[in-house]
């Protein structure tokens, strides 16, 4: 093991993540009422341009009227791009009046660190000019070529950052990719078309101690799609993915929990390897296989999701 090691910045459970517009204050309160882990409310792309003013006061006001937390829920804003006039408002509106109810911002379209670097030091002054106790943690989509070109640095920037979130639809855009859904694959690819660009972003996080987050499938008509596209993430460290509508949340939760077998396994081979231990023994067999450091590090990451979800009902 290299003696530089980043551990996990913040746990929180993520497995599913409802995307919710906030122009559309009906649909914020049936999230607050969702069984999704996580909820961000949205001022950027499911937002039209006349509408961004509303659904930022629309937003506020959700923030101070709903207790959130004691609903079980982590609470997040996805504010507009650095390259807009929203953005600067869109921080200086909720700091000020929310910024002691937010769990965190979701910057998109993140290219360079510095994006997070001025996000970071406008929130920094507001908590600071307002009092405010706690702290908000900094979420980045990787959703350009820019992005995933720089992701490595992007994920080392420290600082309030969590997670970072694979941003399907305009990384496409970004590439230039040719693809038949938001998330979905194109059948003239051989294979999984996402597998770099989320193994990448995967990589760069586990490096960097930040959680990885998968992002929307459009068809929410197909949840086979989904289902197989959040099985993929998962099998790749990803701990969540997003839902851009209701009938997807209980389908992240399920796939992104380990199932009972497997707690139940971790234990075992927890178990199995202090027996090992107590012998003078750095290996050991569990069920015709062999298990040494590497699993029970493998089965410790196993238990810690179960305890978290445990602690969440």
């Amino acid at each position: 093991m290299s003696h530089t090691i980043n551990h996990l910045r913040r746990l929180r459970l993520q497995r599913s993540e409802l995307a919710v517009p906030g122009s559309n204050p009906e649909m914020i309160e049936k999230a607050a009422n969702s069984e999704a882990d996580y909820i961000f409310l949205d001022i950027e792309d499911a937002v039209a341009p006349p509408d961004k003013e509303r659904a930022r006061a629309n937003i506020v006001a959700a923030l101070n009227q709903i207790d959130w937390h004691g609903r079980g829920k982590t609470i997040s804003v996805r504010i507009n791009g650095l390259d807009t006039h929203y953005m600067y408002r869109d921080v200086v509106d909720l700091m000020e009046q929310a910024g002691d109810r937010i769990d965190t911002l979701l910057v998109p379209k993140v290219g360079v660190p510095a994006d997070l670097y001025m996000v970071e030091a406008m929130v920094n002054q507001i908590e600071i000019a307002k009092g405010y106790k706690t702290r908000v943690g900094l979420e980045a989509l990787i959703e350009t070529a820019l992005g995933m070109a720089n992701v490595e640095a992007i994920a080392s920037f420290g600082g309030r950052l969590e997670a970072l979130h694979f941003g399907v639809a305009d990384y496409a855009a970004s590439l230039k990719a040719r693809t038949v859904n938001i998330g979905g694959l194109n059948p003239d690819y051989p294979g999984d078309q996402w597998h770099f660009g989320l193994s990448r972003m995967t990589v760069a996080c586990r490096a960097y101690g930040l959680r990885a987050i998968d992002g929307p499938f459009g068809d929410f008509s197909d949840p086979e799609g989904y289902k197989a596209a959040a099985r993929r993430a998962a099998a790749l460290g990803i701990e969540g993915k997003w839902a851009i509508h209701p009938s997807q949340i209980a389908l992240a939760n399920d796939i992104f929990s380990p199932p009972e077998k497997e707690v139940d396994r971790a234990r075992r081979i927890i178990d199995a390897l202090k027996l090992a231990e107590s012998q003078g023994k750095g290996a050991a067999s569990l069920d015709g296989k062999m298990i040494d450091a590497a699993s029970e590090r493998m089965a410790r990451n196993v238990l810690a999701t179960h305890e978290a979800i445990i602690a969440s009902r």
